[in-house]
């Protein structure tokens, strides 16, 4: 049956029937000196030392650069060292992702234009796209895709997508006249033009002009710039009272400064931007084995912030092909069931098989739209691959009638034409909407087939049969395109006389039927949307095309409830331009939109506080994909400047990949905000140590030393450790946070007030029961201080035993190890001033580390509303 489907013919390369000359090499080349190369205006190199500076710019960092002068301020070069080392791998990280994501995008650039058919000195000939000049003289066929904007001299049968412009999922007829776009896509027919404006003047131009603007920080960025700059300040105040209290028990100044400068180093968790930087590079990384290009490594976590999900229709909900769902005909109907142009798929009436007399006049419909019909389908090059469909030749519409054919079990396409062979034509234009052919028959009558509007074609001019079939057909037509098909009629008949023309034939035909042909939705795009709702994310539609294709779309994905038959729930860009809409937020579904009123609906909701995600593959996008807090291209059937535009791009043009981002964008940020609990109450615990420690006769509970060695283990490996946790259960089934909470809102604060009182008082007490035991009492409290945080660690697992992540254990076991070589390797006894310990002041540390695991099990639940194992 491959041969129902076959590619036809090609066609002759278009030439200009009226005398046409182009212009000269001279002119041309003067053009382009005047206008510039047709070219949109390229996003700008960013230099290796910018994207240096933009990472060190970010407010943690500039803490931890202000402790490396104080690390080498007091000396201790090793501290500084390890600190710098922080800083240099988070810089590296973050530079290298956004060179890979930059390089990667530039690889997807295939959908441009490269080359265009032109004339010149009255010859044809191929110039680069970029070459083009106003007053060219374009010539254009099929599969061409237009190289800069112009003016139709001459059309034959023309018809272009302009889905990627104006988000209009139906090819549109041009005539003579007409204003053609660069960018658009011939699928049918032939047309010369001449050319209006190119580069930044054309229509593409205008719309890329609208992505200028610098790039906000995003909510995390923001969230992490503002703790920086609150610890910079409150640990500076901190160590300042520990070094006036010293002074004021009579410490020297050298030591209670050296103690000082070492707190303020313990208390900032300079292993922060590493562990920041893990996580996102760890998300960047899955994401890609999903299918997804993270651009710039922050947006990972942005997704997991998003309240609003803008989507538009065409190609991101939808499949982006046409497709017959449903054929009427006087004895009955029929649904079709596949995917995109594939001639495979199920026949059924209610649900069941059809009968052989209930398919015979579906069959004899469908080979009458073989028949009148220009296209092909491609089949795959490999047909092992997934990725690699059956594909249209010319006229999408028609490919998707071939497609029907076949799976009914229609002739072959040869076959139909070996025996009905074309003698004449009347193609489809604007004007007529519907076209007609003849063909004659093995018994040498001539077959009329004629397929059309049905608001043309439902007509007794053109059909014989009774007022009461035609008034069915009407009402079954209206009822087809209320629910978002594209509707065609279709009719035939037998005559012994020869017409000398096919207009000629267009009457006293015979009405075979109706066919419903729509660009259905994605087979998951239900189920996503669901997920989305679940995860309490808002759906939001936005489409350039018509409201009843968008309401029927945003019906079967579930975004409406298919309640409101007036379709007044559906709001068109007419309608906001005119202001009739005060709130842009209370809408779902909006069509008929234009690039300006997509940014103004995202600004809409950005305006409210809401976290916005746009998605979107074509021109009209981009805008409003630059201006969500996170732009999501589709990698392959996107645009150039929609892939420039976005922060993330998917790869497999699957909106379900949105999904699982959202979801690893919840696992950083939980991550994140789990270390900052972990290290700021570590950090905290040790001021504490240090203020109350002499209120109970330890005089200087730890030195410089010892403080920044317990820093260096729960600050560094097992501070990164935690980064790679694995998702929390039920994260994908909790609202998003608020958008207004600060980074330690939710109760954060409160478990790292508590862990920090819990770590310093056991470490305390562990160092007052070994001072009345006659224990080396600063060894011990050194030991229970790190131990009681390693604890600490552990119990702030959402998943305790899982093996998703053997890094964190691992580390505190190096950790543990790290400790004990303070107390026992004779050089570091001297560096640090230690003791070895027996089994009584190891039993205290392992006391201390038991209470801080049982303290952050039961904060756990206590204060945060975290999915429970």
């Amino acid at each position: 049956m491959r041969d129902a489907v076959t590619t036809p013919a090609a066609q002759q390369a278009p030439s200009p029937a009226g005398p046409h000359r182009g212009l000269t090499e001279a002119e041309a080349a003067r053009l382009l000196g005047e206008h510039g190369r047709n070219e949109v205006a390229a996003a700008k190199t960013v230099p290796l030392y910018a994207r240096v500076l933009a990472q060190l710019k970010d407010a943690l960092i500039l803490v931890l650069l202000g402790a490396v002068v104080l690390t080498l301020a007091i000396g201790d070069h090793a501290d500084a060292v390890v600190i710098a080392l922080v800083i240099v791998v988070n810089t590296a990280v973050g530079v290298a992702q956004e060179i890979r994501a930059d390089n990667a995008v530039a690889a997807l650039s295939a959908l441009s234009a490269p080359n265009a058919r032109v004339l010149r000195d009255s010859a044809a000939g191929e110039v680069p796209a970029a070459e083009v000049v106003p007053g060219d003289i374009l010539l254009l066929g099929e599969g061409d895709i237009v190289a800069a904007d112009a003016e139709l001299l001459e059309a034959s049968a023309l018809l272009v997508d302009e889905s990627m412009l104006t988000g209009e999922s139906v090819a549109v007829d041009k005539d003579s006249g007409a204003r053609l776009s660069a960018g658009t896509v011939v699928v049918r027919g032939r047309g010369v033009a001449t050319v209006t404006a190119t580069g930044a003047g054309s229509a593409l131009g205008r719309i890329a002009a609208l992505l200028d603007g610098k790039r906000e920080p995003t909510p995390l960025q923001r969230r992490l710039g503002a703790l920086g700059r609150i610890l910079a300040v409150v640990t500076l105040a901190l160590c300042l009272v520990v070094f006036v209290l010293g002074l004021v028990r009579g410490l020297p100044v050298a030591t209670m400064a050296v103690t000082a400068i070492s707190l303020a180093v313990a208390a900032v968790p300079e292993s922060l931007p590493a562990v920041v930087t893990l996580a996102l590079a760890l998300g960047a990384r899955r994401m890609a084995d999903r299918h997804a290009l993270v651009r710039r490594l922050p947006a990972v976590e942005t997704l997991g912030s998003v309240t609003v999900l803008a989507t538009d229709k065409t190609g991101t909900l939808t499949e982006g092909r046409m497709v017959v769902q449903h054929v009427w005909t006087p004895r009955g109907a029929v649904d079709f069931f596949g995917v995109g142009y594939e001639p495979e798929g199920d026949v059924l009436v209610e649900g069941r098989q059809p009968t052989a007399d209930e398919l015979d006049p579906v069959r004899e419909l469908l080979t009458v739209t073989a028949l009148c019909n220009d296209a092909g389908l491609r089949p795959p090059e490999d047909p092992s691959d997934e990725e690699d469909r059956w594909t249209a030749v010319g006229d999408p519409m028609e490919a998707a009638l071939l497609a029907a054919a076949a799976k009914t079990g229609c002739a072959g396409r040869a076959g139909l034409h070996r025996e009905h062979p074309r003698t004449d034509e009347a193609p489809f234009d604007s004007l007529r909407k519907r076209m007609t052919t003849l063909h004659t028959t093995p018994s040498g009558q001539v077959l009329v087939c004629l397929k059309g509007a049905p608001e043309v074609v439902l007509d007794a001019a053109i059909l014989g049969d009774g007022p009461d079939l035609l008034h069915g057909a009407r009402q079954e037509a209206a009822l087809l395109a209320a629910h978002g098909y594209r509707v065609l009629a279709v009719a035939s008949a037998t005559r012994d006389d020869v017409p000398h023309r096919a207009v000629e034939a267009e009457s006293g035909l015979r009405l075979l039927g109706l066919v419903a042909i729509s660009d259905p939705p994605k087979p998951h795009a239900t189920a996503t949307l669901a997920a989305c709702r679940a995860a309490g994310i808002t759906p939001v539609l936005i489409t350039g095309d018509h409201p009843a294709t968008a309401r029927a779309i945003a019906t079967r994905v579930g975004l409406l409830n298919g309640d409101d038959p007036s379709g007044e729930c559906v709001v068109t860009g007419p309608d906001v331009a005119a202001g009739r809409i005060t709130d842009l937020t209370g809408v779902t579904v909006f069509a008929r939109t234009t690039p300006q009123q997509k940014l103004d609906i995202v600004e809409a909701w950005r305006s409210r506080g809401e976290i916005t995600a746009m998605t979107g593959d074509g021109v009209n996008d981009g805008p409003a994909l630059r201006q969500a807090d996170i732009g999501v291209a589709m990698g392959r059937r996107g645009t150039e400047v929609a892939r420039q535009a976005a922060d993330l791009v998917l790869t497999d043009d699957e909106l379900s990949t949105v999904v699982a981002a959202v979801e690893e964008g919840r696992r950083v940020y939980d991550n994140i905000r789990r270390f900052l609990v972990y290290g700021l109450a570590g950090g905290a615990a040790e001021i504490l140590v240090m203020l109350a420690g002499p209120l109970l006769g330890l005089a200087l509970p730890l030195r410089a030393g010892q403080i920044l060695w317990i820093n260096l283990l729960t600050h560094g490996l097992t501070g990164v450790a935690m980064g790679a946790e694995p998702v929390a259960p039920g994260a994908m089934h909790r609202p998003p946070r608020p958008p207004g909470q600060q980074i330690l809102g939710d109760g954060a604060w409160q478990r790292l007030l508590l862990l920090a009182a819990v770590v310093s008082a056991s470490s305390l007490g562990a160092g007052v029961v070994a001072r009345d035991w006659g224990l080396p009492w600063q060894s011990v409290l050194f030991l229970a201080l790190l131990a009681s945080q390693l604890g600490v660690v552990l119990g702030l697992r959402t998943r305790l035993l899982t093996r998703q992540n053997l890094f964190l254990p691992l580390s505190v076991l190096a950790s543990i190890l790290f400790a004990a070589a303070a107390l026992y390797v004779p050089f570091l006894q001297a560096v640090l001033d230690t003791e070895p310990l027996g089994r009584a002041g190891a039993g205290l540390a392992a006391i201390a580390a038991l209470t801080g695991f049982a303290a952050a099990r039961l904060s756990r639940n206590a204060f945060h509303k975290e999915a429970r194992r």
